[in-house]
């Protein structure tokens, strides 16, 4: 396959952008778009070139660190990660678009690279427990009904990759957060500090820039963990039920 690669380039946070178009060659259609690249790199350095700088990690759809926008599209592609795109789903001699993500609270480091140290800060805030259960035998003895552990698992499945984030309009955090909030908020070890996570998680977030939820549905259209739009709304109620015991109190 022979491509046309328009890349947002931009050497540091403080420098201006631009893109800047690029051939690949001969690309295997098996190889995954993060290899395209690799393989883009290596004739860059050929030539003496600086090569594109991108994240990446596991490889395998699993840590959410390969965090591309593609033709417009966060990952490129719906319930997927871009390590999981392969260049079979183009056209040969497509051109394709590649950018960072982007949002405020997301800020471009270096060419492909964000900086998405605000989710560690929204998780470092309550995206935890501290009670106490012991090894897993003890952890297990803890009865919790089918239908909750199902749910909690399913919002469990949250990367934190921020395809969420890079494209809702508003650039809102609410899937990422709804998940991490449902996650506890379902189990018994989480009942303790139920009311305060939210409310810390919740002002992080907002502390940190990310937009409200209008309900365009573009975050569960790419989460590559299938999070359903449910944890918003699980979300919205934990938070409701937060501020209205903080107010009795």
């Amino acid at each position: 396959m022979n491509l046309k690669l328009k890349v947002w380039r931009q050497k540091d946070a403080k420098s201006p952008g631009e893109m800047v178009e690029y051939e690949a060659k001969s690309i295997p259609p098996d190889a995954s778009f993060l290899e395209m690249l690799d393989l883009v790199n290596e004739d860059l350095l050929a030539k003496g070139e600086e090569p594109i700088a991108f994240d990446h990690d596991c490889r395998e759809g699993i840590c959410g660190t390969c965090s591309l926008t593609i033709n417009g599209v966060a990952h490129g592609r719906s319930a997927t990660t871009t390590c999981q795109l392969y260049m079979r789903k183009f056209q040969d001699g497509a051109t394709i678009h590649i950018e960072p993500f982007r949002a405020r609270p997301f800020p471009v480091l270096r060419d492909l690279c964000v900086d998405r140290s605000s989710f560690d800060r929204i998780q470092q805030a309550g995206g935890f427990i501290t009670a106490h259960v012991g090894a897993a035998p003890d952890g297990n003895a803890i009865l919790v009904p089918k239908k909750a552990a199902d749910a909690a698992m399913e919002a469990a499945a949250c990367i934190g990759c921020g395809a969420c984030v890079a494209a809702c309009p508003n650039a809102s955090a609410m899937l990422f957060v709804g998940a991490k909030v449902t996650h506890f908020a379902l189990l018994p070890q989480g009942q303790p500090e139920r009311a305060d996570r939210v409310l810390r998680m919740v002002r992080t977030m907002d502390e940190a820039g990310f937009g409200n939820c209008s309900n365009y549905y573009e975050c569960e259209a790419v989460c590559p963990a299938n999070i359903p739009l449910t944890v918003i709304s699980q979300l919205n109620r934990e938070y409701a039920v937060a501020v209205a015991g903080a107010a009795l109190a």
